[in-house]
């Protein structure tokens, strides 16, 4: 994956809202919990101490972000877990490790080249510069 396959994996607002809801301890439990099996919004309500209105805030920024669903039963509120919506925020990591390590294989490279200092060689030019400057 290069770097504008990972920037444009998704667009930026479904990035930002993805993450967002991610970013909240409350939301990534709810998600547990959709992903074990489905809930009602009244029965994930009473697993946390928060009103029934706060937990259906915390489920509506998930429902925006497209990593929950919610649809009716009767006068329930059912709430399952969209797994492709999870799948996409992996795959946009996986794009930025591969990112990363791109990077750091071409650091190594760049430090292995034979026209390079070693670390041995640097660190004794240091103490050689170090001692000829305090003899003087």
């Amino acid at each position: 994956m290069t770097g504008g396959t990972v920037v444009h994996a998704m667009p930026q607002e479904q990035v930002d809202r993805l993450f967002h809801a991610l970013a909240d301890g409350t939301r990534r439990d709810i998600l547990t919990r959709v992903i074990e099996r489905e809930r009602s919004v009244s029965e994930l309500a009473r697993g946390y101490e928060m009103s029934f209105a706060a937990v259906q805030k915390h489920v509506a920024a998930l429902e925006r972000a497209g990593i929950v669903s919610k649809s009716r039963r009767g006068r329930e509120a059912i709430v399952r877990a969209e797994m492709s919506a999870v799948s996409r925020g992996a795959e946009l990591l996986r794009g930025y490790e591969e990112l990363w390590r791109g990077r750091v294989a071409r650091m190594d490279a760049l430090l292995a080249e034979p026209d390079g200092p070693t670390a041995d060689e640097h660190s004794t030019t240091r103490r050689t510069t170090r001692r000829t400057t305090t003899e003087e």
